[in-house]
């Protein structure tokens, strides 16, 4: 944790400081070494947020982005009867968790429904097998209503009336086809591939951003099909994020 009680004051972690969870009111020293960050820690082993991950200094640099009081910010689950404490929590109601550690299904789901307005940061740099492949068109162009992605690395689309006629092997059209020469490639649009993939992020509800490192975060998109829908990502300015959520 960034902050507790100390002194009865909201504060960060002090070298010898002993304090107070702001979450459960459980004692808590400070941890002030030369290798990790500081932070402080319960003294028991038992968390009061069921949903903890150790604090990186991944998560510390996000959090600066964003205003103190807006950091860390604790809610009671009278279901469960346990506090958990956002990462952030804007004026607006929002809440950004950023996520370093992989996430089974139930409790991003759990995390989802707790939280009304969440939004989801996460640290790509940890995913295995995944790479940004190439630039597609924006999915949403109304020059691409009549045709459906193909689920391949190879950028390749089947006509919807294909699809609906049911044809046994529709006809996969490259963008070379002189019926596509139209859609335009967009720089704000990209296909990928993710061996083993984390299912949990590709069927989140809410929105996911992946920070790869760098200037810009990719939020993972899913256009519906009738084949079968078709996950992409859209390029986004780390700085527009981070302003459009009130950030610094």
């Amino acid at each position: 944790m960034q902050y507790a009680l100390f002194n009865g004051e909201r504060k960060q972690a002090v070298k010898r400081g002993i304090g107070t969870c702001i979450g459960c009111g459980q004692k808590v020293i400070a941890k002030c070494g030369s290798v990790k960050i500081h932070h402080w820690a319960h003294v028991s082993l038992n968390q009061c947020d069921s949903w903890w991950e150790s604090e990186t200094l991944w998560h510390r640099e996000w959090k600066r982005n964003f205003a103190a009081e807006c950091r860390e910010v604790s809610f009671f689950d009278d279901t469960r009867q346990e506090f958990h404490r956002a990462d952030i929590h804007t004026s607006n109601g929002i809440t950004i968790e950023f996520q370093n550690s992989s996430m089974n299904s139930d409790e991003l789901q759990s995390r989802e429904r707790f939280y009304p307005k969440l939004i989801w940061v996460v640290n790509g740099l940890k995913f295995k097998g995944f790479k940004i492949v190439k630039s597609i068109p924006n999915p949403l162009d109304p020059l691409m209503q009549n045709y459906e992605f193909c689920i391949s690395e190879h950028l390749s689309l089947i006509r919807k009336n294909d699809i609906l006629a049911e044809k046994l092997h529709p006809e996969m059209l490259t963008f070379h086809h002189e019926e596509l020469k139209n859609i335009a490639f967009s720089t704000a649009f990209y296909s990928f591939s993710w061996r083993n993939p984390h299912q949990a992020w590709l069927n989140a509800s809410c929105p996911v951003f992946i920070d790869l490192g760098g200037h810009f975060l990719y939020r993972l998109r899913k256009r519906h099909q009738i084949s079968s829908n078709y996950s992409y990502l859209q390029l986004v300015n780390k700085k527009d994020f981070i302003k459009k959520y009130n950030g610094k």
